[in-house]
């Protein structure tokens, strides 16, 4: 299977570079996956598409506010993206200019309160920084770091909680799991109380989901990895749903990778924290999950082959084909997709 079969013709102004005002007033394509018939609806007619008994499945990893700006001390501006924490203040970064931060460079950020050192460059190009500081890191990060936006968003967010889940809680992620932004705390409620149970597992999402797959045959393809877990009451919910005959949802890929990594053959969930470089594409056969709450994704990317696995690649890039004529909005800040 070639990577060219996955893709597709995207005017760039249908890339949605900001969140709408309301997060359920995104539009919602509905794709059967079975007969490739699609409809149109907006997301906060979701509860029409679920059954009491139905679970579904949300990746609680809340987004790193990984972006700092600082300055070095002769003045120049200069960007550190954090990736891996090492431990003990060390950590490995994306920096640029990458020319003036070699090894021993200096950078200060805020009013001083934060300041770092470069110790090392690695072989593919990052640095090893340093942090030095005061009271508690992440603190710090979440008064002077800044969304690590995917590099299609041009546009500055003006509210860092956008590009977060109302439902976040466990921070580590690189990027947001972009389904779950359409929720809102009123459309949860409405859903639980029709019967719909609600199970959370953790997926921190890397910066490799934004990478095409450049390989010309995808089996070539290396996937990253990705820390996740599932705790024990929610997998009881995932298998007591089974049982009883409801849907197992998944909102967004990194949920369903999740429940998929950690499955046994017949389905059967266990408690499971480790990390997961599942590659889903088509052929693969899914042992959990019947249907996926998912944004539009790029072309040639992994996500876009998952996609394609549980729905086939032909409905789907017929349903993208159809997206595009109607202008639906895509990627992190666009609408959505219900596969069922």
């Amino acid at each position: 299977m070639k990577t060219s079969d996955f893709n597709f013709t995207l005017p760039e102004e249908l890339i949605a570079q900001t969140p709408l005002e309301r997060r359920d007033a995104s539009r919602l394509m509905t794709l059967d996956r079975k007969t490739g018939q699609t409809g149109h609806r907006h997301f906060y007619e979701l509860p029409q598409l679920l059954r009491p008994g139905d679970c579904l499945v949300l990746n609680d990893s809340r987004v790193l506010p990984a972006r700092l700006i600082g300055h070095r001390p002769t003045g120049g501006v200069c960007e550190v993206l954090l990736l891996n924490d090492q431990g003990d203040g060390l950590w490995e970064c994306l920096v640029r200019p990458g020319r003036k931060l070699k090894p021993n460079a200096q950078v200060l950020f805020g009013d001083g309160q934060l300041s770092a050192t470069v110790e090392a460059e690695t072989s593919d190009g990052k640095r090893l920084v340093r942090f030095h500081y005061q009271g508690i890191f992440l603190e710090i990060l979440e008064e002077l770091g800044k969304m690590p936006l995917p590099p299609y968003i041009k546009a500055e967010l003006n509210d860092q909680e956008r590009y977060q889940t109302v439902y976040s809680k466990v921070i580590g992620s690189a990027a947001a799991p972009t389904a779950g932004l359409h929720f809102t705390p009123e459309l949860l409620a409405q859903i639980q109380a029709m019967g719909v149970k609600l199970c959370y597992v953790t997926l921190h999402v890397g910066l490799g989901t934004f990478r095409p797959v450049k390989e010309e045959n995808i089996l070539d393809h290396e996937m990253h990895a990705e820390f996740c877990m599932i705790g024990p009451e929610n997998a009881a919910i995932i298998n007591q749903t089974r049982e009883e005959g409801g849907r197992i949802v998944c909102v967004g890929t990194t949920s369903c990778r999740t429940i998929e990594s950690f499955a046994a053959e017949d389905g059967t969930m266990s408690p499971h924290s480790g990390w997961s470089n599942i590659f889903i594409y088509p052929g693969y056969r899914f042992k959990v999950t019947d249907a996926l709450i998912t944004n539009f994704h790029l072309p040639q990317s992994t996500l876009l082959m998952l996609v394609s696995a549980l729905a086939g690649r032909e409905n789907i890039l017929a349903a993208y084909k159809e997206a595009v004529a109607e202008q639906y909005r895509f990627f992190s800040f666009g609408d959505a997709m219900f596969i069922s």
